[in-house]
């Protein structure tokens, strides 16, 4: 077997950051080993959305499961949210929703946003709580009761508009005190017209908007908020269609009028919500309107634009990269959006940034602050042609995330062999290639360890030696 060297390699932030939601009242959550496979690359953060009612007689229940049998002819005319419940904050259990699959979300090589509404009368003990629950998850974004300028939401039927800003005002501090390592997310409406010189409801929310760290607007170019109790048909009044470039100009005027708010200060902007619905477009013009949307954020070079969440992986509806199947809500259904998708955040304007450093002797530590401020290992390799076998062998228990040619890879600790002949299917190499292996370690647990002097904000590992490496051009026999 050849030598191979090693150098180290920082990975940075994108031009335009993805997400990816994963489970919410239309969907249920599915594993990032899935995810990853599907997708070939891990995402920036995966969205999980959750609520939190504890003062509610029905709490911790699920309000479309406890109220089953309920009259209700809307999404939301529950006495609650209908999100998975958060089952952590004072007296919780952080073995179980969401904290299970925010471990898997890290393991995975990924940041969490926590989307989270709440009942806006929460006294600060257990908003603490909640704070408190986050400290050992590294950089996560929590999006508190978004929407924030709808009617549909509960905190919006429980108290008024500029209570619901002062709730989240309260948040912030709170969570800035007792979890700083959470970025605080504000998903309000924006510009409401393209001639808007205020944002929607900004007497109410201007101090909402200073206090936030990320600005955040939820666009969906066509949807049907009817689902799934009508169908969209012509002339209904439960669904819309926008423009795509109308949808793009006053996102970016939203940007603008966050900043003025804040004097000029241009904090991160997102959409944490993104997509058209196929129960308006169908499945053609779907792909159509994404495509387009990220076309123009390439053509501009929109260095406004911080990232944003496709909504979602898989859903019953029409929202998703795949459509849960109605037979086996374990198997998804891929959508024509799902190679669409790909294909976008496979592009270089959306892929996290690489910086090769010198070289390396080993045993060699390596930190894990971010999906967008990792420090790993790359190893160049020379390829004669492509492949019939390229795999990697460990005699160690590492977590790491992998790459090549392309595609990403997840290494469990108890993974021993890594096949990495994925990378060259879709991509096989016409003739000799010098490719580069990269390899990372996310916290092998899900969750950082504060015993550490800045365990809040990085994860370390030790890796004591590269892995054997085995590469055959021809099959073992012909």
């Amino acid at each position: 077997m050849p030598e191979f060297k090693a150098y180290s390699v920082k990975m940075g932030a994108a031009k335009c950051a993805v997400d990816l939601g994963d489970g919410s009242e239309r969907g249920e959550y599915v594993n990032q080993d899935y995810i990853l496979n599907k997708m070939g690359r891990p995402h920036r953060s995966i969205s999980l959305m959750y609520c939190y009612y504890p003062y509610d007689e029905q709490w911790p229940g699920r309000i479309s499961e406890v109220m089953r049998d309920a009259n209700v002819s809307f999404q939301w005319d529950y006495p609650y949210d209908d999100y998975f419940t958060y089952k952590g904050g004072l007296g919780g259990n952080l073995e179980d929703e969401p904290f299970n699959y925010m471990r898997d979300v890290r393991k995975h090589g990924q940041d969490v946003t926590l989307t989270l509404t709440m009942d806006p009368h929460l006294d600060d003990e257990r908003i603490i709580a909640v704070a408190k629950d986050l400290r050992t998850f590294g950089r996560v974004f929590l999006r508190v009761n978004h929407e924030a300028t709808g009617n549909w939401f509960s905190f919006n039927k429980r108290a008024s508009y500029q209570e619901v800003a002062d709730f989240y005002c309260r948040v912030a501090k709170i969570v800035h005190e007792y979890a700083p390592n959470v970025k605080m997310i504000l998903c309000i409406d924006g510009a409401k017209s393209k001639d808007a010189t205020e944002i929607e409801m900004q007497k109410e929310f201007s101090e909402a908007v200073r206090a936030t760290d990320i600005f955040s607007v939820d666009k969906y170019m066509a949807l049907h908020w009817g689902w799934p109790y009508d169908v969209a048909e012509t002339g209904g009044n439960s669904h819309s269609r926008s423009v795509v470039a109308d949808v793009y100009d006053m996102t970016k005027l939203s940007a603008q009028l966050f900043a003025n708010i804040c004097g000029g200060q241009k904090k991160p902007m997102v959409m944490s919500e993104f997509n058209a619905d196929g129960d308006v477009t169908g499945p053609y013009d779907q792909c159509e309107m994404v495509n387009e949307f990220c076309e123009r954020l390439k053509a501009e070079n929109a260095d406004w634009f911080s990232g944003f969440t496709f909504y979602q992986f898989r859903d019953r509806g029409r929202l998703g990269l795949e459509i849960q199947d109605v037979n086996n809500p374990d198997v998804g259904v891929e959508q024509p959006v799902m190679q669409t998708y790909k294909k976008i955040i496979h592009d270089d304007y959306f892929m996290p940034s690489m910086e090769m450093g010198g070289e390396i002797s080993f045993p060699v530590k390596l930190r894990w602050g971010s999906s967008e401020d990792a420090e790993g290992i790359c190893v160049p390799i020379s390829f004669e042609k492509n492949p019939h076998f390229c795999e990697l062998y460990f005699d160690d228990d590492s977590n790491l995330m992998i790459e090549i040619n392309g595609k990403w890879f997840y290494k469990s600790p108890n993974a021993k062999v890594i096949d990495l002949m994925p990378a060259f299917f879709e991509k096989p190499l016409s003739g000799s290639a010098e490719l580069t292996l990269k390899i990372f370690a996310p916290p092998a647990s899900g969750e950082n360890d504060l015993s550490i002097e800045d365990g809040m904000f990085n994860a370390y590992a030790t890796v004591e030696k590269l892995p054997k490496i085995r590469i055959l051009y021809t099959p073992v026999e012909k």
